[in-house]
């Protein structure tokens, strides 16, 4: 019978409590006792976990504290959470996996930096102080120590040292050090951009704020589009550096993220031109942004088209006579754009017909170059300027195009757009979608801009010395008024830094995609009261050897700290250009919901009724739609993670939510997959136990012969080689751990066939006890230090451990020098043959010696024998295989006929 999560916490109550009174009556731990029990019975799970947390948590503390200089170090970073209050299993699956992987690179020498911090401004604290009348900054800091118990709880190794909070002046101060660098480079500007306005409230609302029918959450109100001057980072500088970084990176590694970060970066092939703007004798305060990819060509322009939803297009801009009814979307505006090389003023026109880039909202008229633009100048009787010449031997060259006139296109592409940008008005080459990163939000719980307005001295950044400006301490937040921090008279009044005149701060705070834009360098010096961090530290530290998250966020989260990274490296903060050597992006946790069909309503499971055939709604038997879907509040299919420790512990979660997918695939919760990992543990408990059984009466008799021994000896040894190649490799390589677990699943039923005679003897199944309790330490630390605390009172024979320390102080097995690994040899990626050779020639093998090996197999001969090839690849993998590829000619010739064809 299927039992659904909420029915199992109803039964949770009585078994708890019958578990409890059990353990109050026997002590059912080796540990404790000193007696090896038998099998895994009552509360012995919790109390493996009551007995070990603390003493794993004080192991992983000293592993932080003892830096090794001589070790490699290694740098395992999950995305820092939101402190909204409890972890949810998606945090649990995320940070398990991490944990993972730091025990699993600690245990092979590394010196691991694993640090945890908290991504702690935003909206939704903001949302809670208007709703309980808490302030944001005491809702905050009550989560995170509630989610930092739970962390701690759940056993994770971070390094608790290196905890900061991005609300903490101490962090924000430079954050906002960064932005005034930045400033500083001229990536830093103002505009006026459309926010969503509430005219009730007088407010701006985010995004989330606003309900499906486009009315405010609070008011009602339906909500406007305004203009307001907001400040923006010029992430566009980079977007070429940002396109080609992503050469820089492992294709393996990063496989489909490359992809993703290249069509959001897009084509650069192209710049946006900065024009001045002019309404009559009057020069506006924002210029008129126009992408084009023929710079070069800036001299001809002749006019400059707007589409209808541009900013621009207003009632007000129009010339007389044009435009007097709503009805006639086009005409020509009384404003003028100066041209930057000429200083002649360009007429600028609305159209809705005009042919506009991918993600553009005007088009540069270039009459000379292009058929749409000239027909539209002639219409119109305007200036056609030829600038394109051809040259006597066919080039194309500039002419009439000031102190550019002679170069060739190509390289008056390049000169126009350096001279750009040397001198402020554009030229970096980007794609046409891309934009520039808008920073503001009119919110409290942010960090504070640091610049100042001043009447005479217009926008004036805060001296580095003042900083941090901190946030105002307030009584209360009303979400009533543009900005919160417009109510903090005191706060906002300052004088100017240049000239001495009353100033105002700026009331704006920035988007919290900043604050996360530069963590991970923090972490490697988070105490440091003198700049953000210390360069030697960064450069030693980076780049991140394995950073974990939702793919969610590896489109923009990645694009901004990458630009953040490269932006940085420029300044020479840093060594490294990119940030990440590899990402692993997890799939979500899904739980079952239950929509009523027609409505679309969700329920909650005890509203269900799964008696019959099909799940019904209780009372009103509407037959439902039953789908898996992420978990959320809304959906009535959250599994609070505190009530499966309650039930099954610690460890025992972390397996399972380690186990049945890959990580980046979504997970299926589902309770019933418990059953398999308890008896997974149980079995576990059973090899172990028989081997104490059998060690700890000493030597005992047995019929074996030697040959027979051998025989079993040889087949442990290739049972505990194969497991430790496969998870070593799933572990280091493919972050597969469930394909992990399914090979010590696999391994530990092999040991379990083990005859009673073979176990009480053989030094072969000691070695292959003690791996497999060592590479279980990572996934469950306190359940594998009682299984290693079990085998090490037995006085083991096996000299290559540390029996004194505890499993997690262990090395992590090695696969034996003389242990056969495959050469897989292919032919245009289909495989021909394989030739095992032992792990130590395979560890040294080269592409030469690979080649040399193939040669001398009978299947070459009559196969790649005097072929002619194409290439020949190589790829090791150590400790696990090799592939050696012969790309053969007339193989490539064929694919290429075969697409050729297909196309045509």
């Amino acid at each position: 019978m299927h039992l659904s999560w909420s029915v199992l916490k109803h039964l949770k109550i009585q078994e708890l409590r019958i578990v409890y009174q059990y353990r109050n009556c026997v002590r059912t731990i080796f540990s404790k006792t000193g007696k090896w029990p038998d099998d895994l019975r009552g509360g012995a799970r919790q109390d493996i976990e009551d007995y070990w947390k603390e003493k794993v948590q004080l192991q992983d503390e000293k592993s932080h504290q003892c830096l090794d200089p001589k070790k490699e170090k290694y740098y395992v970073l999950s995305m820092f959470p939101y402190p909204s209050g409890r972890l949810h299993m998606g945090h649990v699956r995320v940070y398990t996996i991490s944990d993972t992987m730091a025990r699993f690179q600690r245990m092979r020498g590394k010196q691991v930096i694993h640090p945890m911090g908290w991504d702690a401004f935003g909206l939704p604290a903001e949302n809670a102080a208007i709703e309980r009348g808490e302030l944001p900054e005491n809702w905050t800091y009550s989560n995170i120590s509630t989610m930092k118990k739970q962390l701690e709880n759940l056993c994770f190794s971070f390094d608790w040292s290196k905890e900061f909070a991005t609300c903490d002046p101490a962090y924000y101060r430079w954050t906002q050090y960064i932005f005034l660098k930045m400033f500083e480079a001229g990536l830093v500007f103002q505009k006026e951009a459309s926010v969503n306005w509430d005219p009730v409230d007088r407010t701006v609302l985010a995004d989330e704020q606003i309900d499906e029918m486009g009315h405010s959450w609070r008011s009602g109100a339906k909500v406007e589009k305004k203009y307001l001057k907001q400040w923006y980072i010029r992430t566009t500088a980079y977007a070429k550096s940002l396109l080609e970084g992503l050469q820089d990176v492992d294709p393996n590694l990063w496989r489909d993220i490359i992809n993703l970060q290249r069509h959001w970066i897009g084509h650069c092939n192209g710049c946006r031109i900065e024009f001045k703007l002019k309404h009559g004798n009057e020069f506006l305060d924002d210029t008129l942004s126009v992408y084009t990819t023929s710079p070069e060509a800036l001299c001809a322009v002749s006019h400059i088209l707007l589409n209808t939803e541009h900013k621009l297009n207003k009632q007000e801009y129009y010339c007389k006579g044009e435009r007097e009814s709503v009805e006639i979307p086009d005409g020509k505006l009384m404003l003028q754009a100066i041209n930057p090389l000429t200083d002649k003023p360009i007429p600028l026109f609305v159209s809705s017909t005009a042919d506009y880039l991918l993600g553009t909202d005007s088009r540069l008229g270039i009459p000379s170059i292009d058929e749409e633009d000239r027909h539209f100048a002639v219409t119109n009787g305007l200036e056609v300027i030829e600038v394109i010449a051809t040259a006597s031997d066919g080039s194309e060259v500039l002419v009439n195009s000031e102190q550019f006139s002679g170069l060739s296109r190509e390289a008056g592409f390049d000169a126009v757009t350096k001279y750009a940008r040397e001198h402020g008005f554009g030229g970096h080459i980007t794609s046409s979608k891309l934009n520039d990163w808008l920073i503001s939000r009119q919110r409290y719980w942010g960090t504070p801009i640091p610049v100042m307005h001043c009447q005479n001295c217009k926008t004036v950044p805060v001296p580095l010395k003042d900083l941090p400006v901190q946030l105002p301490k307030i009584s209360s937040l009303s979400g009533k008024g543009e900005s919160p921090l417009k109510q903090a008279t005191e706060w906002i009044s300052v004088k100017c830094p240049r000239c001495g005149s009353d100033a105002q701060r700026e009331t704006d705070t920035m988007d919290t995609f900043v604050d996360s834009s530069w963590y991970y360098l923090r972490y490697l010096d988070p105490h440091n009261t003198q700049r953000p961090f210390d360069k030697d530290k960064a450069d030693h530290g980076m780049p991140v050897d394995l950073y974990i998250g939702g793919k969610e966020h590896a489109v923009l989260h990645l694009y901004f700290a990458r630009f953040f990274n490269h932006f940085l490296c420029d300044q020479g903060m840093i060594r490294h250009r990119e940030p990440f050597k590899n990402l692993l992006t997890q799939g979500m946790v899904m739980g079952q919901a239950y929509r009523v069909k027609g409505t679309g309503k969700y329920l909650k499971p005890e509203q269900v009724d799964l008696t019959g055939k099909v799940p019904v709604e209780k009372g009103s038997g509407v037959e439902l739609d039953v789908e898996w879907e992420k978990m959320s509040k809304s959906r009535h299919n959250g599994v609070d993670p505190q009530d499966v420790i309650d039930i099954h512990g610690v460890d025992s979660n972390r397996l399972n939510i380690l186990s049945a997918a890959a990580p980046k695939s979504h997970r299926q919760w589902n309770p019933a997959t418990f059953k398999g990992i308890l008896h997974w543990q149980s079995r576990v408990w059973s090899v172990v136990t028989e081997y104490i059984k059998h060690r700890s009466h000493g030597n005992q008799t047995n019929s074996l012969t030697s040959d027979e021994l051998a025989k079993y000896e040889n087949s442990i040894n290739d049972y505990r080689n194969s497991c430790i190649v496969h998870v070593s490799f799933h572990f280091g390589f493919t972050f597969l751990i469930h394909s992990a677990i399914a090979r010590m699943q696999m391994f530990n039923s092999n040991l379990k066939k083990i005859p009673s005679e073979v176990a009480a003897c053989s030094q072969e199944f000691e070695r292959a006890v003690c791996d497999m309790v060592i590479m279980l330490a990572p996934m469950a630390p306190m359940f594998a230090s009682e299984l290693w605390a079990g085998i090490a009172s037995v006085q083991p024979k096996s000299t290559q451990y540390i029996w004194d320390k505890g499993v997690l102080e262990q090395q992590w097995p090695e696969v034996d020098q003389d242990y056969p690994l495959p050469l897989i040899v292919k032919k245009t990626s289909g495989e021909l043959f394989q030739l095992n050779i032992p792990r130590a020639e395979l560890d040294a093998l080269t592409k030469e010696r690979a080649i040399s090996l193939a040669k001398t197999h009978e299947y070459y001969s009559s196969s790649l024998d005097g072929r002619v090839m194409h290439n020949i690849t190589f790829k090791l993998n150590p400790c696990f295989k090799a592939e050696l590829n012969f790309i053969l000619a007339d193989d490539v010739a064929k694919q290429l006929k075969k697409k050729v064809k297909s196309k045509s």
